[in-house]
C-alpha cells in the first residue's frame, strides 16, 4: 500500500476540486429549496446530541457506522453534506426505508431538527475503519478513480464543504462499493448526474474505488 499513499500524498496537493453545486434530481427541486433553507437555520449541537439517540440505533453513538457496511459512519462528516442527505431523503431525492421510518415515524421533519442533528454529528470525531475490501481489485479501483472521480471528491477522498461533496475516505467499503452500484442503476435521484460515470466502470473497477476509498484517512476540508 505504500504507492498508494505516496500517490495520494502528491496529487493531493496537486489536483482542484472541480466540482461546483450539489446534484439534485431537477435543478429547481423542492430539494434544493429546502437544503438552502435548512442552510439558513443556526445549529444547536447540544439539542443535537439530545436528539442523536435516534441515528445512533443504526449509526452507533460513536457515529461509526455498522462494521458490516450496512449503515455508514458518519461522524465528521461535513455539517453541509449530512444536512444535505437528510433533507434529500424526505424529499425522495433518496430512498432508504430505515431513514424514512425515522424521520417520518420519530417526528425528526423539522429542519431545525436536521440542523441541529447535523451541526452534532459533524462535530464527532472519526473513528478508524475496519471494513476495507480484500485488494484484489485495489490497482484497478484506485486507476479508475483517479480518472473519474478525484477531480469532484479528491486525490484522498475529502470532498470539499463549501461544494456539498462528501468526504468519502475511510467510508466502509461494502457501503460504497452499493451506493456506488446503485447510482448506476439510477437508485440513488440525488446522484443521477453519476449514473453515465459509472456504467462506464466495470464491477472489478467499482470495487477497487470502494477498496482504495475504504483505506483512506484524508486530511479534513474546511466545513
Amino acid at each position: 500500500m505504500k504507492y498508494v499513499a505516496v500517490l495520494c500524498r502528491c496529487i493531493a496537493i496537486a489536483l482542484p476540486l472541480m466540482c461546483t453545486q450539489p446534484q439534485w434530481a431537477h435543478a429547481d427541486s423542492g430539494a434544493q429549496q429546502e437544503f438552502q433553507a435548512a442552510m439558513r437555520r443556526t445549529a444547536d449541537p447540544t439539542r443535537g446530541r439530545e436528539l442523536f439517540p435516534t441515528c445512533a440505533a443504526c449509526h452507533g453513538i460513536d457515529g461509526a457506522g455498522a462494521a458490516d457496511g450496512s449503515a455508514p459512519a458518519i461522524a465528521g462528516q461535513y455539517y453541509a453534506v449530512i444536512l444535505k442527505q437528510l433533507v434529500d431523503f424526505r424529499d425522495d431525492q433518496r430512498w432508504n426505508q430505515r431513514m424514512e421510518k425515522v424521520l417520518y415515524q420519530r417526528h425528526l421533519i423539522e429542519l431545525t431538527d436536521f440542523a441541529d442533528i447535523a451541526g452534532f454529528v459533524s462535530a464527532l470525531p472519526r473513528q478508524p475503519n475496519r471494513n476495507i475490501g480484500d485488494g484484489s481489485a485495489l490497482r484497478a479501483g484506485t486507476a479508475a478513480y483517479f480518472r473519474d472521480c478525484a477531480s469532484c471528491h479528491g486525490a484522498v477522498g475529502q470532498g470539499n464543504a463549501a461544494r456539498v461533496t462528501p468526504r468519502l475516505g475511510g467510508q466502509h467499503y461494502i457501503y460504497l462499493a452499493r451506493e456506488i452500484r446503485l447510482a448506476g442503476d439510477l437508485r440513488r435521484p440525488n446522484m443521477a448526474a453519476h449514473a453515465r460515470t459509472v456504467r462506464k466502470l466495470s464491477l472489478e473497477e467499482i470495487n477497487g474505488v470502494a477498496d482504495y476509498l475504504s483505506r483512506l484517512y484524508p486530511v479534513a476540508e474546511r466545513r
